[in-house]
């Protein structure tokens, strides 16, 4: 079967191979892949920057934002033949470390778990797959394609619950919300405040086209400025989802008093900036500021987005997935282009 793959840490090693068979070990469900989603951790491992191959190996395929319909189930288990499911990216480690040993392998502590498509585990960007039943979460049928949007939204999801307990410390009652970035991540993370009923804001910096039509139509307000100036008196929680150095500082400096600042994006590093720490220090001590990372997601999280996608707008998440790239042609994918939000590369198109 064709399976995109690549050499971890080697630049201009993707391609398109001819790969064996999902090898039983992997789980008892195969799967026929539909779509995967390509984000920046798929780009960054195909320009050679992160990504470690299965052990024994010396290519990764790739693919962890999956989408696939199931071909063959084992009787009596949580998906069974026709439906469309996703696979869970993260695998909890062998020893198993605290976390890992009750199902909240997004928080490993000691860093062996595996990730589907990343880390020492072969993706979901093949014509087939196999997963354990622990691993496979049902898709809303009606959603279709759409359910490729999964894996991102379980991200949020898990940045979501990590907002309610930090600010659940005490009296908690938000009512603002700003989102830093207006990617796939960032408009996720709207959704999921406006199905909460928050008052949702989002920093970006196109001031037209596909990304500022989406936040407002979602019914949230689109800025273009600082954050100072789209909140005066800064949100209850800021989600930041972009990794800019420049904003995650921002963020820290102008979230309200008692507020919550979620990080969910990367920074690169290597980019020294002037700050007042002194100044910082101050106000997020004496203002009861809060600041959590968050990263990954388990089970739990899948299921929450999963309904969370269920009750979305589908046209409007139609427009989320902004450029559909057959598997041949996989190299489209990963090129952006500035009105991409989504890109996905269809494997078995229905």
């Amino acid at each position: 079967m064709k399976a995109l793959t690549v050499i971890p840490l080697k630049a201009g090693s993707a391609a398109l191979s001819d790969v064996g068979d999902p090898p039983e070990s992997d789980g008892p469900i195969l799967v026929e892949t539909l779509a995967v989603g390509i984000c920046g951790t798929d780009i960054e491992i195909v320009t050679g920057a992160y990504g470690w191959p299965p052990p024994g190996r010396e290519r990764l395929v790739l693919g962890h934002e999956s989408l696939g319909r199931v071909l063959e189930a084992p009787a009596g288990g949580p998906a069974t033949k026709g439906d469309l499911v996703v696979g869970i990216v993260r695998r909890p480690d062998p020893v198993p470390c605290a976390n890992c040993a009750v199902l909240e392998w997004d928080f490993c502590r000691n860093g062996l778990y595996t990730e589907r498509g990343i880390k020492e585990h072969d993706g979901y960007l093949s014509e087939r797959y196999r997963i354990t039943p622990d691993f496979v979460v049902k898709v809303d049928p009606a959603l279709g394609i759409l359910g490729v949007l999964l894996e991102p939204t379980s991200v949020v999801a898990k940045a979501w619950e990590e907002v309610d307990r930090v600010g659940g410390r005490a009296h908690w009652d938000p009512r603002t919300v700003l989102v830093t970035g207006a990617g796939p991540i960032g408009l996720l993370a709207a959704l999921l405040g406006v199905q909460r009923g928050l008052d949702v804001h989002v920093i970006d910096q196109m001031t037209d086209g596909v990304k500022p039509d989406l936040v407002r139509d979602l019914g949230a307000t689109y800025h273009t400025g600082t954050i100072a100036d789209a909140v005066p008196g800064g949100p209850d929680v800021i989600i930041e989802c972009t990794g800019v150095s420049s904003l995650v500082l921002d963020a820290m400096s102008h979230v309200g008093t008692g507020g919550v600042v979620c990080l969910t994006g990367v920074s690169s590093g290597g980019h020294a900036i002037e700050i007042d720490e002194g100044a910082l220090n101050r106000s997020m001590v004496l203002e009861n500021v809060a600041v959590v990372g968050s990263v990954n997601a388990n089970r739990r999280h899948y299921e929450t987005a999963a309904a969370a996608l269920a009750r979305a707008d589908p046209s409007w998440l139609d427009r989320v997935v902004s450029r559909r790239v057959p598997l041949e042609r996989w190299q489209e994918a990963l090129n952006r282009s500035p009105d991409d939000v989504k890109v996905i590369i269809e494997v078995n198109p229905q």
